[in-house]
């Protein structure tokens, strides 16, 4: 198939690769975006690990939490400058805090609740009118534990709750800081055991694939593969990974060093996008 310079582009613009390199991954894969990606992974390329955040819609995610309970809201605009108005910020807040206070199990019954005296989804459709772009709850996520440590990074851009299991002064800080390390490091998951079955056997397969592209004894590839895959998980599960105040621990080893009984339960991550 005719590979168009724009999505040799674009392969380039996410992925970090050379020109050539994308576009010769997109002619063996008919196109296949992601699986253009994986290709270049098999062969060796570094690529963007945060590739998703390239194609970021605009809008403001708000985190918030009362003790063991938290939510996060995620209200889209089409452009940056609706999205900083002050406005729309606290319009974004409001719809927060009454989700933290109702704490509706879906998006739809969020909608229905209201906002001086009005359905939240009357008050969506007036600001489309008023702003005249598309304006939506994209994304509610909520949480609970013993503790629920909310974070808002970047200026509405990512927000994040982490539970933990006990609560103190000295916890919530802590919280504060493993928060600040799931916005900045997007953990897929909070433990090996928490990565999905098809993630794993993606690694494996691209762990594979490489070692054989470079020429090991097929005797020891899997060996290298499993390799691959524990590195994987030392950089993509949160507990694993290294803690970004001390580089000397990971996340597991800081949270026992406040508390040995504390544990992380869990976490949200919400991002534009």
């Amino acid at each position: 198939m005719a590979i168009s310079a724009a999505d040799v582009k674009k392969l380039r613009e996410t992925t970090g690769a050379g020109m050539m390199d994308c576009k010769k991954a997109l002619g063996e894969t008919n196109g296949d975006f992601e699986a253009a990606i994986d290709y270049l992974r098999k062969k060796g390329q570094k690529v963007a690990a945060k590739r998703a955040d390239r194609d970021a819609t605009e809008g403001a995610v708000i985190a918030l939490a009362d003790g063991g309970k938290g939510v996060v809201v995620y209200l889209t605009s089409e452009t940056d400058f609706v999205s900083k108005n002050e406005d729309f910020v606290k319009f974004a807040n409001d719809i927060a805090g009454i989700a933290l206070a109702n704490y509706p199990e879906t998006t739809e019954a969020l909608e229905a609740l209201e906002l001086d005296g009005k359905k939240i989804s009357e008050h969506i459709l007036e600001q489309v009118g008023k702003i005249g772009e598309k304006i939506e709850i994209k994304t509610y996520e909520r949480f609970e534990s013993d503790l629920v440590v909310p974070y808002i990074h970047a200026g509405n851009k990512i927000g994040v709750l982490v539970g933990l299991n006990k609560a103190s002064d000295e916890i919530s800080a802590a919280g504060k800081d493993i928060a600040m390390q799931i916005a900045a490091l997007n953990a897929v998951a909070l433990s090996a055991d928490d990565v999905p079955q098809e993630t794993v056997d993606r690694e494996m397969a691209i762990g594979r694939e490489k070692a054989l592209a470079e020429g090991k004894p097929e005797h020891i590839v899997d060996k290298i593969a499993e390799g691959t895959l524990r590195k994987f998980y030392e950089e993509n599960t949160l507990l694993k990974q290294k803690f970004v105040k001390d580089g000397s621990k990971n996340v597991e080893e800081f949270v026992k060093s406040i508390d040995k009984d504390l544990q992380i339960t869990g976490f949200k991550r919400v991002s534009l996008g």
